[in-house]
């Protein structure tokens, strides 16, 4: 690697050999696209801005999914490095009201509120009735129309309905979005690609048996995907098992640049510019 990067010792004991300790510094900046700072239980918010710090993270966008959350992630965009959005989750469609799309409203265009999300569908857990995320899916589409704000995307096991959801807005959604942790079929991929929206890559694609993901991956053209870790969730691997956080995107940048058998700083520098065309800082 030369002058690119130099190693970062993570702070937590662990088994692991010291070269698996070694989380990568590299000499650009890097932007954490989606995590949920506030489920970071635990870790003291600061400490967890400070070790992403250490690692070259520039901006952290956490994200809101409940009506329970949207006031607290607009809390912590009070921080200088974070940003946020405004959405509720399939799984709390629920408990969506004319309250919470009024709070949206409000909320949705704030200085430092990127995107509407995290919205979509999950048909893999079911915590919703299937028609009433349909149906808060395509309002909270709306809005992000209103608003002229991208979207944040979560979908699962739910393709064919994503897709033809999305094609009744995608014209309309200027700012398009990112369809964030991207596990989908390939179809799906292309299809949101074509039509202008970027596909968010995590920590998935270090693991053994996401051979899929990998393969979506490698078909998405340089200018077309976001890195995001969605801590505290998936951690990569060398730290699978743990607790996420934003201080191991260099992982993530590394398996992206395996994968697409490019340069580690190509990857920096096109997920980077990437991540500025999505959102507006």
């Amino acid at each position: 690697m030369g002058k690119l990067c130099r190693p970062a010792r993570d702070r937590t004991e662990c088994p692991m050999s010291k070269k698996q300790h070694e989380i990568p510094v590299f000499d650009h900046p890097i932007i954490e696209t989606h995590c949920h700072l506030d489920y970071l239980e635990g870790e003291a918010l600061d400490q967890v801005i400070a070790d992403a710090a250490a690692v070259n993270v520039e901006k952290i966008v956490t994200i809101a999914v409940s009506p329970s959350n949207l006031a607290r992630v607009r809390e912590l965009t009070e921080h200088p490095m974070i940003w946020g959005t405004q959405g509720v989750h399939p799984h709390d469609a629920e408990l969506f009201t004319e309250a919470t799309a009024a709070e949206l409203l409000r909320h949705g265009r704030d200085a430092k509120i990127v995107a509407i999300g995290e919205i979509g569908l999950d048909y893999h857990y079911d915590h919703a009735d299937r028609a009433i995320q349909r149906a808060v899916f395509e309002r909270q589409l709306a809005i992000a129309v209103e608003l002229d704000q991208p979207i944040v995307v979560h979908t699962r096991d739910a393709d064919d309905d994503t897709r033809a959801i999305l094609q009744n807005f995608s014209s309309q959604l200027k700012g398009k979005g990112v369809i964030h942790s991207f596990t989908s079929g390939l179809a799906l991929g292309e299809y949101c690609l074509a039509e202008g929206f970027m596909l968010g890559f995590n920590g998935i694609i270090t693991f053994n048996k996401a051979e899929n993901v990998r393969e979506v991956l490698a078909a998405t053209p340089m200018s077309g995907f976001v890195v995001e870790t969605d801590a505290p969730y998936l951690t990569p691997i060398p730290y699978r098992g743990r607790p996420n956080q934003p201080k191991y995107l260099p992982f993530i940048i590394q398996k992206i640049a395996e994968v697409k058998a490019v340069s580690v700083e190509e990857v920096l520098e096109q997920s980077y510019q990437n991540a500025n065309r999505l959102f507006s800082w």
